[in-house]
């Protein structure tokens, strides 16, 4: 039964990281962190833009809570899991689906093409304002297409 309040934790983290990725994108990416979160949203060149920190340090914040919470294999081992899956589905979708960072692949999957249609949406301005869509891996159903 631990196993599975175990599993309920990483899901739960894995939501949680999407809601707090939307609020600190939409309030500190585009707010104080601009300055760097720009980076995002000009040409890139080269393979990393200097956004890529805000990465880091969530990976750092993973393995952090994953080597505290792996000596009692408490709660903290699997919110670092969780953020740490979360991590990985971000790096697929956003930099590899959306941005073409590897060789892009393509798909006819109605949600894969929401979500690249809304983020799409939210480089339309490289400006700070007006700017939306500012979640991973849920998006507005008006860029549903049939």
């Amino acid at each position: 039964m631990v196993w599975l309040f175990n599993i309920l934790i990483i899901l739960l983290t894995i939501a949680g990281m999407e809601l707090l990725s939307w609020a600190m994108h939409k309030y500190l990416f585009h707010g104080p962190l601009w300055f760097i979160h720009k980076t995002h949203h000009e040409q890139r060149n080269g393979w990393f833009e200097l956004n890529d920190v805000f990465s880091i340090l969530f990976a750092g914040l993973s393995l952090w809570l994953m080597w505290e919470g792996h000596f009692e294999q408490d709660y903290r081992l699997f919110i670092g899991i969780g953020i740490s899956i979360y991590g990985t589905i971000y790096f697929i979708f956003h930099d590899w689906f959306i941005h073409n960072r590897f060789k892009p692949f393509k798909t006819n999957n109605r949600y894969l093409l929401n979500i690249r249609r809304a983020h799409k949406m939210h480089h339309k301005s490289t400006e700070k304002w007006p700017s939306e869509e500012f979640g991973l891996l849920v998006a507005s159903k008006k860029y549903l297409k049939k």
